[in-house]
């Protein structure tokens, strides 16, 4: 997926207005699809990105979350956490097969199939330059941060 273009779709954000990804058209797009609001990792990578705001307008960058989770979950975790940046429902896994990142797996020893948490770093002209799969949320901002300002220049 890396040089290709990046997939455009229309979801309801947290306050279920819709959005598109060329509505960020012109800036540099962190699109992170991650697996459940409100769990521990999805929460502390939520607050990892909510924590950077300030590197990430130094780099004219937009932080936009997916998950399968219900618009009305997405407001209750958007204001508990306070973030400042946009959720995006995609309840069908429509989006998420797009971006080939709904994939199987193995809970508990039964397969089932979600979101596999996986970070894109899109250019502003649409185009996906870097792809993280499999993150872990810790430390996982910093990380995207520095290839993001490595990508700019």
């Amino acid at each position: 997926m890396i040089g290709s273009q990046a997939p455009d779709f229309n979801l309801q954000d947290e306050r279920g207005f819709m959005k598109s990804l060329s509505d960020w058209r012109g800036s540099w797009v962190i699109l992170y699809f991650y697996p459940k609001d409100a769990t521990p990792g999805c929460t502390l990578e939520a607050e990892m990105w909510r924590d950077h705001e300030y590197e990430l307008s130094d780099t004219n960058t937009t932080v936009v979350g997916i998950s399968a989770d219900s618009v009305d979950s997405h407001k209750e975790f958007y204001q508990a956490l306070s973030l400042n940046f946009t959720l995006l429902s995609d309840p069908d896994g429509e989006v998420c097969r797009m971006y080939d990142v709904w994939k199987e797996k193995n809970v508990f020893g039964t397969k089932v199939y979600g979101i596999e948490r996986t970070t894109f770093v899109i250019d502003p002209t649409g185009i996906i330059r870097k792809v993280y799969g499999r993150v872990k949320p810790l430390g996982h901002a910093e990380e995207v941060i520095s290839d993001l300002q490595i990508l700019q220049k």
